[in-house]
């Protein structure tokens, strides 16, 4: 099989998709990598290394996704990547179709087959494609939160972990999967005050054995969630339900009534945002204000540690990979459940419920189309 790497073009999207030891793997077994010149650079890992690992290194975009039977990405398509689509390209990225009506049509409509990372699961219906990013996303909103609050970047002006005779900061985390457990790992080893609410009480307890009784749990409801937000001075949304829109938990009252110079940073913003006043900005543009309350709702968080993230996501993403290029897309995704989970779109059929209840589109499932 062909495969394609582009360089992203996504604001400030410096991770790639496949590494030079996925090339050699991929070459190893027989098959073509084509990546374009720098598209590995800011993570990291220069041209000579993917040409000695026995990838052709081309110098446009264009010749990459021409020539590819599949291209691997990290983050979804832009508009300018738009017109290289194609009926049969099988594209292999996060996709994040939910909130993006106008991407799902593009792609139904040139017959692309769309396999989304974040709603790839496996045998223990985990979703193994997600949870890397979903790591480093947690683990930074904390690192982004603790830097907003500093007054400069129109925050409150507090330590985090505040100092002896000063107390610390509230920290309020929504939801305790991945992102919430991960950002409650760096807010109590940064010394905050920190919380989190779920409508699991089997995860809350989980939680409260995993951290020692440091951690405080809550009910979401909307009563707590109003309280919790009032009361915090960073609030991080980590909300998922995979393949559809985040439910918007944080009411735009709800921030009205947060302290001047809080901080939110919705890590849910990939999925529409769980905060009613969230909004995509990107790396170069990150921050808003609204009633005083900071907003840091980046799209793609993880590209800004783009070594760590690379290595991260790739380690999951590859062997799936292969297996799409070893069996052809129709017989990985008939021969792996888990993987058919994660096809979004089929030569003009959408197959992810989650994003056809939140664009109210028709859809089928993966097994109807791979019959």
């Amino acid at each position: 099989m062909m495969i394609g790497v582009p360089k992203e073009i996504k604001d400030n999207e410096a991770r790639v998709g496949v590494t030079p030891a996925g090339v050699k793997a991929l070459t190893e077994a027989g098959h073509t990598v084509l990546v374009e010149t720098q598209a590995g650079a800011q993570s990291s890992f220069p041209d000579e290394e993917y040409r000695q690992a026995g990838a052709e290194i081309l110098a446009e975009a264009g010749a990459i996704w021409s020539r590819a039977e599949t291209v691997v990405k990290v983050k979804e398509p832009i508009e300018p990547e738009y017109a290289y689509f194609r009926e049969g390209l099988v594209l292999f990225t996060y996709l994040h179709l939910a909130p993006l009506p106008g991407l799902t049509a593009k792609l139904l409509k040139e017959k692309v087959i769309g396999i989304a990372y974040e709603t790839v699961r496996d045998r223990a219906g985990t979703l193994p494609l997600l949870t890397p990013m979903s790591e480093v996303a947690g683990r930074m909103s904390v690192q982004v939160g603790a830097s907003y609050l500093e007054k400069e970047r129109g925050g409150r002006g507090i330590l985090l972990g505040g100092v002896p005779g000063v107390p610390p900061a509230h920290v309020t985390i929504l939801g305790g999967g991945v992102v919430g457990t991960n950002a409650a790992k760096i807010a109590l080893g940064m010394g905050a005050k920190t919380t989190i609410l779920d409508v699991n009480l089997n995860r809350l307890r989980e939680l409260d054995d995993i951290f020692a009784g440091r951690l405080s749990t809550l009910t979401s409801n909307s009563y707590n969630l109003a309280q919790a937000t009032r009361q915090a001075d960073l609030v991080i949304g980590g909300v998922l339900i995979p393949g559809s829109t985040a439910p918007k938990l944080v009411t735009r009252a709800m921030v009205s009534a947060m302290k001047t110079g809080a901080v939110i940073v919705d890590v849910a913003i990939d999925q529409g945002g769980c905060v009613e006043t969230a909004r995509p900005t990107s790396h170069s543009n990150p921050s808003y204000v609204v009633d005083g309350v900071v907003h840091y709702c980046v799209t793609n968080m993880p590209g800004a540690v783009p070594y760590t993230s690379t290595l991260a996501l790739t380690n999951a993403t590859f062997p799936y990979l292969l297996r799409i290029a070893n069996l052809g897309a129709r017989e990985a995704l008939r021969r792996d459940v888990g993987l058919a989970e994660g096809l979004n779109t089929w030569l003009g059929t959408l197959t992810c419920r989650g994003v056809g209840e939140s664009q109210q589109r028709p859809w089928t499932a993966a097994a109807g189309v791979l019959e």
